[in-house]
């Protein structure tokens, strides 16, 4: 009886333990990514920045992932028509399907798919990158030459993820009316005129603005995090994975955790 009392006690010490030590990890992480965040936005505004990398990062965030985003919101409009006329039809409101796509993709769907498209592609990349400049050594090179690591592999990416969400936003919700035009126009029936119209009638200027507000903070986000675990990566090709994986992980549970917050915001002002 000694003995499973003993076995009990251990467990339980064991298993707070490890709670612990998980709990600590969450605050190190949330406190890593905010103080890299804020050094970011020190150096983007007080030193030069480097044009020619933020260019380069630009196509690399921006131009590479148009093939991915436009599969992405094709056939999610696609699938939000077919999905939203089933129910309309039973109230026979099919004419306002163009109404709840193009409202719930500029709102919602737009600027949250597209950052966790962007978060699953670039994301992991930046951790991939600069991990393995990190386990080679490479950044401590950089210390060494008096080089600020975060103003020179930082502050590009940063910039290039803020704007071109921001860009990439424009383009899904773009993309996602059209598939929804094509599903709405050659399945359902409803006149080209009356779907560009109707869709056009109700979005209203917050609709939008909101949706690239949150496109514009996702893109920190995704970069800020990737930056941050790929400076951090330990333990060589091993560890460079478990960076990257964390990179994109953490990234998309902080686009739906600001994405709740956005909305709330919006909401209520």
């Amino acid at each position: 009886m000694e003995w499973r009392q003993l076995r009990k006690t251990v467990s339980v010490r064991s298993w707070l333990r490890d709670f612990g030590a998980g709990c600590i990890d969450i605050f190190k992480g949330a406190g890593g990514i905010s103080y890299l965040f804020a050094n970011t936005c020190v150096l983007m505004t007080s030193k030069k920045i480097r044009w020619k990398a933020t260019l380069d990062q630009m196509n690399k965030i921006g131009v590479m992932s148009l093939p991915l985003v436009f599969l992405t919101m094709l056939f999610t409009g696609m699938v939000l028509a077919l999905q939203s006329a089933y129910q309309l039809r039973l109230f026979s409101a099919e004419k306002f399907t163009s109404d709840l796509i193009s409202v719930s993709l500029c709102r919602e769907l737009g600027p949250v798919l597209t950052a966790m498209v962007v978060a699953g592609r670039v994301g992991a990349s930046i951790a991939a990158e600069l991990g393995t400049m990190k386990v080679t050594e490479q950044i401590d090179a950089l210390e060494s030459l008096a080089t600020n690591p975060v103003q020179y592999l930082v502050v590009p990416r940063f910039i290039a993820g803020l704007f071109m969400l921001f860009i990439l936003t424009i383009y899904a919700d773009v993309i996602g009316m059209f598939g929804g035009y094509l599903i709405s126009v050659f399945k359902l029936g409803m006149s080209s005129h009356m779907y560009i119209k109707r869709g056009i009638d109700a979005l209203m200027v917050k609709d939008v603005v909101t949706g690239l507000i949150k496109a514009f903070f996702f893109g920190g986000i995704i970069t800020v995090v990737g930056c941050y675990f790929g400076f951090n990566a330990r333990g060589g090709a091993e560890g460079v994975g478990r960076a990257t994986t964390l990179a994109v992980v953490v990234s998309l549970i902080m686009v739906i955790a600001s994405d709740a917050l956005f909305s709330a915001l919006f909401y209520f002002f």
